[in-house]
């Protein structure tokens, strides 16, 4: 795979799918089945390998945490779990222990809010994630918090966008079709229900460039661009569709526009070798 184009722009972070469309032919259809097998690290055998390397006062502090963890008290433990992750974000700036106290303290706190900022967390960093054991861990524990929150709030609709883009930008893009098709359904039962929810046409669209279905996405890239013409991300997208259906010329015309709206130099550079690629 090519590495991602990762862009802050207007202060938004724009993934584009040249991650996944380097080149310009359609990758295999979500119908042609084949069983994916996704490594996944032991996160907590990861993070006993890196509390090696700490300090001995770091250590004492943590051996104090984990004491309060395996408390029988529930506030006990849900104040070290909480303790715990602010010490790898701040102390060590390690995502993936933060990621994982983060997401324990939530599941024992049981508050769609908890719940839903763990998820989101998470789901943030998976689509930035390249290491497929990292993003298999990460899709399941985004997987399981949203389906906890979505329990406690079934009609939140933000909830099932996060599902289903779980399920593409996870376990979908690391090849596993029938993950693709998982996270769409989920999406389009939101979209059933409002047509006009632009979050969810947007994962639609990227699971369909997933899927290989080009000519389902850029309808869907098209329809978010005539409603929010100032939505970069979509425009960027749009750009990606064209070129992976082999319209050069449109694809060109959206990354220029997709440009404009960025203003941002490193991205111009980036784009402007994505066009030299295609002609």
């Amino acid at each position: 795979m090519n590495k991602p184009l990762l862009t802050a722009a207007a202060g938004v972070l724009l993934v584009f799918l040249l991650f996944f469309f380097g080149r310009t032919t359609a990758p295999k259809s979500a119908t042609a089945t084949q069983e994916v097998v996704a490594p996944v690290i032991n996160i907590q055998t990861w993070i006993d390998s890196v509390e090696t390397n700490l300090t001995s006062s770091q250590s004492a502090y943590l051996n104090t945490l984990k004491s309060g963890i395996e408390s029988s008290d529930s506030k006990q433990k849900l104040q070290s779990f909480s303790a715990a992750a602010a010490f790898w974000r701040d102390s060590l700036q390690l995502f993936e222990p933060y990621a994982y106290y983060i997401s324990e303290a939530s599941k024992l706190e049981n508050s769609e809010k908890s719940l839903t900022f763990a998820a989101h967390l998470m789901l943030d960093n998976i689509r930035m994630q390249q290491d497929p054991a990292r993003l298999e861990w990460m899709t399941a524990e985004t997987i399981d918090l949203f389906e906890r929150a979505i329990q406690l709030n079934p009609e939140n609709d933000d909830l099932r966008i996060g599902l289903g883009s779980a399920y593409i930008f996870g376990r979908g893009r690391s090849g596993n079709p029938e993950a693709t098709m998982q996270g769409i359904q989920e999406l389009l039962g939101v979209a059933q229900r409002d047509s006009n929810n632009m979050k969810a046409q947007l994962v639609l669209g990227i699971g369909g460039m997933i899927s290989g279905q080009f000519d389902k996405a850029n309808a869907r890239f098209l329809r978010i661009v005539e409603k929010e013409p100032g939505n970069l991300e979509a425009i960027a997208y749009l750009a990606d569709t064209y070129a992976a259906m082999g319209n050069k010329a449109e694809a060109i015309r959206w990354y220029n526009i997709s440009k404009k709206l960025a203003d941002n130099p490193h991205y111009s550079q980036e784009v402007d070798e994505r066009i030299r690629q295609l002609r």
